[in-house]
């Protein structure tokens, strides 16, 4: 690369987590509440920004217990899908979102952000709701159905 820019800032690290259980064929969802700063009342994955200096598994542990009350240990996150986003709205630079599935918590699913969400639940992995967010819903459709593991969003 040629030059240098002094207002270059990476893309945004995100992880998401996918609670799935096969047994009962369900996942985990939130859906957005009116109050939140994107997406606005869909539904999405457990998702959330990497700390500086955060390993992204860490980031995956620390976002899920967060939002919604289950503990997972890093070991038991398989890497599902990931998404590169061209940009998004709290970056103008891009997103980089690692997808995580586990079978494996503890605890059941609660709201620990209602300022943030209006609701965390178990949901039929064959009718999760249509108003989800699209590129985690992208990514959680090609899970279930083993379609491929990379989405680019918003690249010409």
């Amino acid at each position: 690369m040629c030059g240098t820019s002094t207002d270059f800032r990476p893309p945004l690290l995100v992880a998401a987590v996918i609670v799935h259980d096969p047994a009962t064929s369900r996942v985990v969802l939130l859906q957005r509440s009116e109050n939140a700063k994107f997406a606005q009342g869909m539904w999405d994955l457990p998702v959330g920004k990497s700390e500086p200096g955060e390993p992204i598994t860490e980031t995956a542990v620390r976002e899920l217990y967060e939002e919604t009350g289950l503990t997972v240990e890093p070991d038991s996150l398989k890497v599902a899908h990931i998404i590169h986003g061209a940009w998004g709205v709290e970056s103008p630079n891009g997103f980089l979102t690692v997808v995580f599935a586990t079978h494996e918590w503890t605890g059941r699913p609660e709201n620990r952000e209602p300022r943030k969400h209006s609701q965390v639940r178990w949901v039929d992995a064959d009718a999760v709701p249509e108003n989800f967010v699209d590129t985690t819903s992208s990514a959680l459709h090609r899970y279930l159905t083993g379609g491929p593991e990379v989405s680019l969003n918003g690249w010409q």
